[in-house]
Order: structure tokens, then C-alpha cells, then sequence
């Protein structure tokens, strides 16, 4: 298997120059990429990628395609355009990845195709590549805190804080299907559906509590619980909270573990000592402009690791089948509130 040292010399055409398609072209030159190209029908993001980061980029897909001739796809468009160009990538029989997705717009029918073709398709997965979740994860693999109870799980931040270079209006986020707190919800249950498996049944609320300028349609605040069985999650996501914060509680026979992402650590209390353990990690700094607990390193390390799938599936931790399971989670989780009763998933 050649690696992802190998592809990371081939073509690779970035659909969409927003905040994520830079941040994309980014981590592919921290990889070692020189041979990128850019799509974008904004001129000026077109501008700002050529000069900022020095790659082509093209007006219209067709001529990105015929000049850039890629061997490999980035989308970074916004989730209600991602369909559009999936079905592109596997009409080019090219191996894709996708940013994280809210809707399922064509979805049964691209992993139906992706299949048919054999390709690589890799939808988000971001925060699994995060130091913190990997140490989480190894710490429940292990059994070090025994037999899980309850986890609680806060995901906050403020929606104009997300692009203060311009109005939450002009992006993505402020739209009510892909608005910021109902992306949030599927893009975390894909690491903690990792970590916690899948819940067997669900309740939940999402509502507008605030008015947000230039977004007065979307659910700014998503409230769940997921019932597994033998334990039950909290789970808060909101765009809501002035304080960016993610901080994560897991109760369990024999210790309890806590991260927030301001310490930069897991911490696990041991009753028999009466204190606390600390795991710090590392994680590169943020890019410029970014809360600096969102470290570039993740999205680096999980271009890594899709560069790897291209030979190795398995090596990409999420796929479009379980993509579009943790969709379906959201949608329950949005209709037991409609219904206003538990539903099973």
C-alpha cells in the first residue's frame, strides 16, 4: 500500500473556498501538497486562496475539473450543496471527502453508487482526531472507570463568533436546515456514537431561545437524551453560549472522568486516593483568528488519515453509511420532539 505519502503528491481540486475549504488547503500544504487547485463562484474567495496559499483556482467546476484533471476531491462546500458534488466525484470515479453534513440530500443514492464503483468516500470525522477524544476513547477501552452510568456532554459557543469577518447572514449556519446548532448535533454524534455506541431509544427539544442577528430562523439550542440501555447520555449543543465551551462528564462504577477543553487535559477522579488524575495532551495551536482550543492538528491529522483511506478504508474512521445512521439520529431526535414522546432509533 502506497500511503498517504504517495497521494499526497496527485492532483487534488478543493470544491468550495470558504472558511473550511482554506482551512483544508492548510492542511493539505502542512501534509506537503503542491499540486492543489480551488473552485469557487466568489471571486473573492477565489482571490484570497491564489494569493494567500498560492494554488490555481477556477470560476466554473468543469474547467476546475479539465485543467486540474484531480485525483483526488475535497468538498467544502456548504451541507446543502454537498450532494451536488459527491454525485461529481463519483461521476469522475474520484475518492472524496466531505465535510461534516445536517442533510441527507441524495445520500442512499450516492453510497449506492460509491459502492457500485468501489470508490473511497470519507465524510467527516473530525474530532475523532482530536488528542483529547483519543485519550477518552483508550481510557473506556481499557475499562478504567468501570461500568458507565451517565454521560453528560455541553457543546456551546456564539453563532457570530463562528465568521467575525462577516455577517452570520451571509453564510451557511444562519439557514434553518443547516443552521449552527442542528450542524453540531450530528457533527459531535460521530465521535461519541464512536465512543458510547449508538442509544437505542430518544427524547429531545430544539428551539429558538435568542434573537441572533441575520439568522431570526434557526434553532439556536438542541437538548437530548439517549437512552443505551444500560446508561443514559445529556446531550446540550447550542449556539448560544458567549464562552466557546466543550466539556464532557463520564460517571462509572469505579472513577469519573472529566475534559474540558480549557485545561487541556482528562482528568479522572480516584475515589480510594480522593483526587484527581491529569492527562494533559498536546494539540498544535489554532490557525489566526480561531478559538484557540481548536487546534489545526486534528484537521490535519484527519487528512492524514483520509489520504491513507484512499488505500485503506479502514484506516478513516467514519463512512457514508454511518454518516447518514448519525443523521438519522438527529432527525429522531427532532421528531420525538415534534411527537413529544421517546422514540426508538
Amino acid at each position: 500500500m502506497s500511503g498517504w505519502k504517495e497521494h499526497i503528491g496527485r492532483s487534488i481540486l478543493v470544491v468550495g473556498l470558504g472558511s473550511m475549504g482554506k482551512r483544508r488547503i492548510r492542511n493539505l500544504q502542512a501534509l506537503g501538497a503542491t499540486d492543489l487547485h480551488g473552485f469557487d463562484v466568489r471571486e473573492d474567495r477565489r482571490q484570497e486562496a491564489a494569493t494567500t496559499y498560492g494554488i490555481q483556482v477556477h470560476e466554473r467546476f468543469l474547467d476546475a475539473v479539465d485543467r486540474a484533471r484531480p485525483a483526488i476531491m475535497v468538498i467544502s462546500v456548504p451541507p446543502h450543496l454537498h450532494h451536488v458534488y459527491m454525485r461529481e466525484a463519483v461521476a469522475l470515479r474520484t475518492p472524496f471527502f466531505v465535510e461534516a453534513s445536517v442533510t441527507d440530500d441524495g445520500l442512499p443514492e450516492i453510497i449506492s453508487a460509491v459502492r457500485s464503483n468501489g470508490l473511497f468516500a470519507a465524510p467527516s470525522a473530525t474530532m475523532v482526531y482530536h488528542p483529547a477524544i483519543r485519550t477518552v476513547e483508550e481510557i473506556l477501552r481499557e475499562g478504567r472507570l468501570g461500568r458507565i452510568s451517565n454521560v453528560v456532554y455541553h457543546m456551546g459557543n456564539y453563532l457570530p463568533d463562528w465568521h467575525p469577518y462577516e455577517a452570520v447572514s451571509d453564510f451557511y449556519a444562519s439557514r434553518r436546515e443547516t443552521g449552527g446548532a442542528r450542524e453540531i448535533v450530528p457533527f459531535d454524534l460521530t465521535w461519541l456514537t464512536r465512543l458510547f455506541g449508538s442509544p437505542e431509544r430518544v427524547c429531545g427539544i430544539h428551539r429558538k431561545t435568542i434573537d441572533i442577528p441575520g439568522a431570526p430562523e434557526i434553532d439556536d439550542t438542541y437538548n437530548a437524551i439517549l437512552d443505551h440501555g444500560g446508561f443514559s447520555m445529556v446531550l446540550v449543543i447550542d449556539v448560544v453560549s458567549r464562552q466557546a465551551t466543550r466539556r464532557l462528564l463520564v460517571n462509572g462504577s469505579e472513577r469519573e472522568l472529566i475534559w474540558d477543553w480549557d485545561e487541556q487535559c482528562v482528568r479522572i477522579f480516584h475515589p480510594d486516593r480522593q483526587e484527581w488524575e491529569r492527562i494533559p495532551y498536546e494539540a498544535p495551536p489554532a490557525a489566526a483568528g480561531y478559538n484557540k482550543n481548536i487546534t489545526e492538528g486534528m484537521y490535519i491529522e484527519e487528512m492524514r488519515a483520509f489520504l491513507n483511506g484512499i488505500d485503506d478504508p479502514s484506516a478513516y474512521a467514519n463512512t457514508l453509511e454511518r454518516d447518514h445512521q448519525v443523521l438519522k439520529l438527529l432527525y429522531t431526535i427532532e421528531r420525538a420532539w415534534e411527537e413529544g414522546r421517546w422514540l426508538p432509533v
